[in-house]
């Protein structure tokens, strides 16, 4: 494998909560980061923004369904460009809570479903609905 090379490099940007929100729309997997009985647990699934918060789907046994809701959790996408040492990455932070209401669930389930890729039940839909949205760029520039 090659190294690339190596470019000069640049200060980090911070990102205004306009593109954190473009990007993270943008996005399909992402990681959800809580903190349980074991320690700290980073926990990749499929999501959808859905108004100023991030939807997804897990079992209700699971890490997920039993951590993350009634729970601040926070949420992290990302994209990396190796070749060009350059990327951007998004974290959103808040409350995880259960969606229990019929009428929401069949509007997500109708227009917005995030599909997860995983195999098994993942009948539970969780919503962060972010109260801190932070993102930044870095990378090295020609």
């Amino acid at each position: 494998m090659t190294r690339p090379t190596e470019l000069p490099a640049v200060e980090p940007v911070e990102l205004g909560p306009s593109e954190c929100r473009d990007l993270l729309s943008e996005g399909v997997v992402g990681r959800v980061a809580l903190c349980t009985a074991r320690g700290p647990q980073i926990i990749p699934v499929n999501y959808v923004v859905d108004g100023a918060s991030v939807v997804f789907r897990t079992s209700p046994y699971g890490v997920l369904g039993q951590a993350a809701t009634d729970a601040r959790i926070a949420f992290e996408v990302d994209e990396i460009d190796a070749e060009a040492q350059s990327g951007w990455s998004v974290v959103a932070s808040g409350r995880g809570t259960r969606i229990e209401d019929e009428i929401e669930l069949g509007t997500l389930r109708a227009f917005r479903d995030p599909r997860p890729w995983a195999g098994g039940s993942r009948l539970l839909y969780v919503r962060l609905a972010w109260d801190e949205l932070t993102g930044r760029r870095v990378g090295r520039h020609r």
